[in-house]
């Protein structure tokens, strides 16, 4: 397969170009600048330039392949207009998708498992939750699910509040590393008993390459492989490589201490992706969260 990947060198979607090219594909990534386009040629990829608000660049590319994967978002921060980020991954959605209608072609795109209810792990068939923290995040769910029904073999890849791994610097684990060495301390919000769900980089890259090969169209799929991580776990992996003190705080504590994070610290976000292993075969097979924070390599760059 021919395969246009957007966000192809970012954390993960440069994991997905890997994992495409090793399985025998042929890519074709998304690349908006001259050093992107460098990266692309030396892993052996094509390049397509453009960006994500250049909507006829995306029909081009995907009218240009057998298959289409979708990784590409704006990295969040205390900065970032969310919502604005939203619209603009909506419309790619859809523009991707038009390229795509009556060819049965698969578009695989990136969701998160934030979506869900709070609480018991969600599952692949638990509705989204409107109220969730990245609600704004279900318009490009919806919009790429309702091309399943105009031919479009579409499936939906949701990523935990972690997908770790080496060559990680824009995640919420670098994140809170950074935060623990300014401040002094390694916290966790409350009792610390909020959970994460966390997968690997290169898991999270071998499901987005099965999702274009086989998944049946408005499949939604989760990329897990920690169910629940607790927060309280996460900040003493971090402390005991810092060697700096562990300790709970207030949520309104946590809001002064983490910024936005301290809100994504306080939900308890478990999750399940045992649908999607019964389905596609897939299986997380890299370390967990804990023993990858344990690893150093979070810590070897400042």
């Amino acid at each position: 397969m021919r395969v246009f990947v957007t966000g192809a060198t970012g954390f993960v979607g440069s994991a997905v170009v890997r994992e495409l090219l090793d399985a025998g594909h042929h890519v074709l990534g998304l690349a908006r600048s001259d050093s992107a386009a460098a990266t692309l040629t030396s892993a052996g990829a094509e390049v397509h330039r453009g960006d994500l608000d250049d909507l006829d660049s995306l029909r081009r590319g995907a009218a240009a392949a057998d298959g289409v994967v979708h990784t590409a978002f704006t990295n969040i921060s205390d900065t970032t207009d969310f919502a604005a980020s939203c619209r603009t991954d909506t419309r790619a959605v859809e523009a991707l998708g038009e390229a795509l209608v009556g060819s049965d072609r698969p578009l695989a795109i990136t969701s998160a498992t934030g979506v869900l209810p709070t609480g018991g792990a969600g599952t692949e068939d638990s509705p989204p939750d409107p109220g969730s923290l990245p609600a704004l995040r279900i318009a490009s769910e919806e919009a790429v699910l309702a091309l399943a029904e105009r031919g479009v073999r579409t499936s939906v890849v949701r990523l935990p509040q972690s997908v770790h791994g080496e060559q990680d610097r824009a995640g919420f684990i670098p994140l809170m590393i950074s935060i623990a060495r300014t401040t002094g301390v390694s916290a966790y919000v409350g009792d610390g008993s909020s959970r994460w769900a966390a997968v690997h980089r290169r898991d999270t890259a071998r499901l987005f390459r099965l999702a274009v090969e086989s998944a049946p169209a408005g499949a939604r799929l989760h990329a897990i492989g920690d169910e629940g991580v607790p927060v309280r776990d996460i900040a003493q992996a971090i402390g005991r490589r810092l060697n700096l003190p562990v300790t709970g705080m207030s949520q309104d504590e946590a809001d002064g201490h983490f910024g936005f994070l301290g809100a994504v610290l306080a939900r308890d976000s478990p999750a399940s992706s045992t649908r999607t292993q019964q389905r596609l075969g897939w299986q997380p097979v890299q370390p967990g969260l804990i023993a990858d924070i344990e690893d150093g390599h979070y810590f070897t760059v400042q």
